[in-house]
């Protein structure tokens, strides 16, 4: 049983892919072997997370999921736990593994009930697998919020009873630790499964599942590589800032101290507004260019950055000419208004230019002609249709921000908090991905990198200390 951190590439794999796994592993094992794996599993860790726990609730649904709680409850209390088990089952009904670990935890005479414990050190959600699509509904959803009703210690088993395992999205329990079985699934490191999830833990019940293609897999940094003595600024690569029209100067200016602190040998910054400013006391290092006179073929550029409309004019020279390029914000909006800047877009793959494209959900609704809610309802398939229709790297950002890119494994980034939810982090990570392409990285390997490491400082800022997006960029690190 590992603890998840992004200290690997952990394969995800999606329902359909777990389901294959099961049964070419069950074709193999005695009957029952998986269930008793997975509840002693589950009992080890109830029993690590609150070791003087006495009293111990396991709310159990109809089907294996409760088995995996029945199986846990009959070694609990085998271990010297009270343990008090509510079902919401049929016994006429349950698969054949849950009945038969049903019958094994009431041979170690554990007590069952009809209502939720009052009080109880440590609950265990058995209720629903990864099979249901349904919401908590009667008893179960009466047992969901007694258990958020409580500040103790709640474990669930594979996912929260109520969480969509692909994707995430779906309402009910809120556990402070997960134990995902056989698999990890996607849907606990993305949309509502990561705040529904807790601290993730893994058991793959003694399973290989290496000759099996993942879904997704958990984002990494890349390989530490040190810079040499004898190098200098031409061996990290120009980048170009397009953006900050009038009223959004600090847009481009957020952006090209990304790629100044993330490693760029040089940085251009191409404001776009009324009176554009030549110099920035502040960061004497950016240089101040028009557009038109910067050679952009040598350059990654990152464009959007607070462009507004102005952004408009200039996409069709950036799309046509940038060495690599970072879309984001306005250069989104106004792609997905124009299907001759679409048709541009995708033109570059064929030509061997790196984009990488940095769209929030609505931005991303936009380009797909969706609705943000169809792109939240599947972030996983979202992110791999952006990038599948415009030839790119897509970055969707969001909690488990996810990296797409054509014949490539997606990955969830599980760093970052709450705290990069402020204005102009959008921007950080668009400077901070040109000075990766700028350096060199591949295209997916840079955005994936840059999202790390981005996400990465916001788990690293002093408890207590505003994160604005200024002290962001000037946080980061070069590659």
């Amino acid at each position: 049983m590992q603890r998840i951190t992004p200290d690997r590439p952990w394969p995800l794999h999606d329902v359909e892919a777990t389901r294959a796994i099961e049964q070419a592993a069950t074709a193999t094992l005695p009957a029952h072997a998986l269930m008793a794996r997975a509840g002693l599993a589950v009992a080890r860790l109830a029993l690590a997370m609150a070791p003087h726990a006495r009293n111990i609730w396991i709310a159990c649904g109809a089907g294996n999921n409760g088995g995996d709680g029945f199986e846990a409850a009959m070694h609990l209390k085998q271990w010297g736990k009270e343990v008090t088990v509510t079902w919401a089952g049929d016994e006429s009904h349950a698969p054949a593994d849950a009945k038969a670990s049903l019958q094994r935890a009431r041979d170690a005479a554990v007590r069952f009930t009809a209502e939720a414990p009052a009080t109880w050190d440590v609950a265990i959600d058995a209720l629903l697998g990864i099979g249901s699509q349904r919401p908590l509904q009667g008893p179960m959803a009466a047992w969901a919020a007694a258990m958020a009703a409580q500040t103790q210690p709640v474990l669930a088993i594979d996912l929260p009873s109520g969480l969509n395992a692909d994707t995430g999205a779906g309402q009910g329990v809120r556990a402070t630790h997960t134990l995902s079985l056989l698999t990890l699934k996607p849907g606990l490191f993305t949309a509502g499964g990561r705040d529904a999830a807790g601290v993730i833990w893994f058991d793959s019940l003694g399973v290989d599942t290496a000759g099996h293609t993942p879904t997704a897999r958990v984002a990494t940094p890349s390989a530490t590589r040190g810079r040499a003595h004898d190098s200098h600024k031409g061996q990290f690569g120009d980048v170009a800032i397009v953006g900050g029209a009038t009223g959004m100067t600090g847009a481009a200016l957020l952006a090209a101290s990304a790629a100044l602190h993330g490693g760029a040998g040089r940085v251009f910054v191409a404001l776009l507004g009324d009176n554009a400013m030549t110099v920035d006391p502040t960061q004497p290092e950016l240089m101040f260019r028009h557009a038109a006179h910067l050679d952009l073929s040598k350059m990654a550029v990152a464009c959007g950055c607070g462009g507004g409309e102005a952004v408009r004019a200039e996409l069709p020279r950036i799309l046509s000419s940038a060495g690599s390029l970072v879309l984001d914000a306005d250069a989104l909006n106004a792609i997905a208004a124009d299907t001759q800047l679409q048709s541009l877009l995708r033109a570059r793959s064929q030509r061997g230019r790196p984009t990488v494209i940095t769209p929030h959900p609505l931005e991303a609704a936009r380009l797909l002609g969706a609705t943000t809610q169809q792109v939240q309802s599947n972030r996983l398939d979202s992110a791999r249709q952006l990038a599948t229709q415009f030839a790119c790297v897509s970055v969707l950002k969001g909690s488990g921000t996810i990296i797409a890119a054509p014949r490539e494994v997606p990955a969830i980034n599980i760093t970052g908090n709450a705290r990069l939810a402020t204005g102009g982090t959008g921007d950080v990570l668009a400077g901070l991905i040109a000075a990766r392409l700028a350096a060199g990285m591949p295209s997916f390997e840079a955005a994936t990198d840059a999202v790390f490491a981005h996400a990465d400082a916001a788990d690293r800022w002093p408890a207590g200390t505003a994160l604005t997006a200024g002290a962001l960029a000037s946080a980061l690190t070069s590659a």
